[in-house]
């Protein structure tokens, strides 16, 4: 999910900037899958835009990012840059190594929480919320409270969702092709989904934390019929994060575009096959 620079939500395109996206940094994420069947994650984020609404006021760019660019299709998803890290530079063994700690303790609803109070924690918890944040899922005004008010602190949920009811405007649901309610018309599938690839701590210390999720996301709909097909994007989110209530809780976040890799050579799928295969892949709960 690239940003691009209209109504993306924090960096992105959409809202203030782009909605959807996360983080990316010199360490590497360690993924595990759900229990049980796949879980309700999924996240995109497209060609950034530039932050306008309530991501400004609360700083929040993970949410609309993939939608908005995807509403304002039309930019370069192709970019220069390579991993993050050192420039010049090779990670040292143990950045991308599993360090082996279990990474939840349990579920708040459908998301993992009882994340530990470190800084494993930390990227663990950052991953995890870019992936919700980045879901299908905050389309859906009652789906979007619930995402909301599990990932981030009390103190500003309230006016985070009162700025983000006026980025799913219906105009703007309408925009990229969705009904009013946030799903999609008969015969497309909407995918949204943000997949971390790594994690960088910027700042610990004691109860809080900043922490940078490298991702790639899709997001677009799939159908014989869609003019707005799923496409891919690159883009680094950075949540601040404080422990509140024996867990870990995002009081702000932003987002910026890339490192973006070069594209391959692979054939794209038809749409009944980008349909298909997100029905079929569940997402993970991740790890440092």
């Amino acid at each position: 999910m690239s940003p691009d620079d209209e109504r993306g939500y924090g960096g992105g395109p959409g809202r203030t900037d782009d909605p959807y996206s996360t983080i990316g940094g010199t360490r590497q994420t360690r993924t595990r899958l759900p229990d049980g069947e796949g879980d309700g994650y999924g996240g995109v984020r497209r060609p950034a835009r530039t932050s306008r609404s309530l991501v400004m006021v609360v700083g929040v760019v993970v949410l609309l990012f993939g939608a908005i660019a995807f509403a304002n299709m039309g930019g370069d998803d192709r970019g220069g840059g390579g991993a993050p890290g050192k420039a010049g530079g090779k990670p040292d063994s143990s950045s991308t190594a599993a360090t082996g700690t279990k990474p939840v303790t349990e579920k708040n609803g459908s998301l993992p929480s009882g994340f530990a109070h470190d800084e494993q924690g930390a990227q663990s918890a950052a991953s995890n919320f870019a992936v919700a944040l980045g879901s299908i899922e905050m389309f859906g005004a009652d789906t979007r409270r619930t995402i909301v008010q599990a990932t981030h602190d009390p103190a500003v949920v309230e006016s985070l969702l009162t700025g983000l009811a006026k980025a799913y405007s219906p105009g703007f649901l309408q925009n990229i092709g969705l009904n009013a309610d946030g799903t999609a018309p008969d015969g497309l599938t909407f995918v949204s989904r943000t997949i971390p690839v790594g994690t960088k701590t910027v700042e610990h210390s004691g109860d809080t934390a900043t922490v940078e999720v490298w991702c790639t996301g899709l997001v677009g709909l799939a159908g014989q019929d869609s003019t707005k097909p799923v496409a891919a994007s690159w883009f680094t989110v950075t949540e601040k994060l404080k422990w509140i209530g024996g867990d870990w809780k995002i009081q702000s976040s932003s987002q910026t575009q890339g490192p973006t890799p070069v594209n391959g050579d692979n054939r794209a799928s038809t749409a009944d096959e980008i349909a298909d295969a997100v029905k079929g892949y569940g997402g993970f709960t991740y790890a440092r």
